[in-house]
């Protein structure tokens, strides 16, 4: 009789450690699937601004990895693009900008960007839902584009701007 319990209780331990495993992988992806479709739209360039950039080698590479964000499925998936993308930033980073984006307010925008990537980084390090902080990074990305539309549609001189006397 003692045996026969052994037996039965095996059966059902293995049956049921079985049951939630496959439960867990589901789980993940789509938790994955609904986030990815909360992120926010990539705001669009002007096609003024789509000119200056076009030439921008590593602009463009970045763009093409920041788009790869809405393509992932898992955590393992978003830890590759996150760290594809702060590779992309750093070339970007170093990266000889257009003479009419070598502006200050440019180049800041382009380090809040890094910040929210590094975070972004942090959060999948320790294990932190990282959709707060995607978000962010989302965001800080299009107000650096804003900012390219905003600089190439800027019909004031120069001189007005850096003219502080007035």
């Amino acid at each position: 009789m003692p045996k026969i319990y052994f037996f039965i209780s095996l059966v059902l331990l293995l049956g049921s450690c079985k049951e939630n495993a496959s439960e867990t992988v589901a789980g993940q992806t789509s938790d994955w699937n609904v986030m990815v479709d909360k992120f926010p739209k990539k705001i669009t360039l002007s096609p003024k601004a789509m000119e200056l950039v076009a030439e921008w080698k590593e602009y463009k590479e970045l763009e093409i990895s920041f788009d790869r964000l809405y393509t992932v499925e898992n955590t393992e998936d978003l830890i590759l693009v996150i760290e594809e993308l702060i590779e992309k930033q750093k070339l970007f980073e170093k990266s000889v900008y257009p003479k009419e984006l070598d502006i200050p307010q440019v180049k800041g925008r382009q380090k809040v960007f890094k910040t929210y990537i590094l975070k972004i980084k942090g959060n999948l390090a320790y294990r932190q839902d990282p959709q707060n902080s995607i978000e962010e990074m989302i965001e800080a990305f299009n107000i650096m584009r804003d900012q390219f539309n905003v600089v190439v549609n800027n019909t004031l001189p120069q001189d007005l701007i850096s003219n502080e006397e007035n």
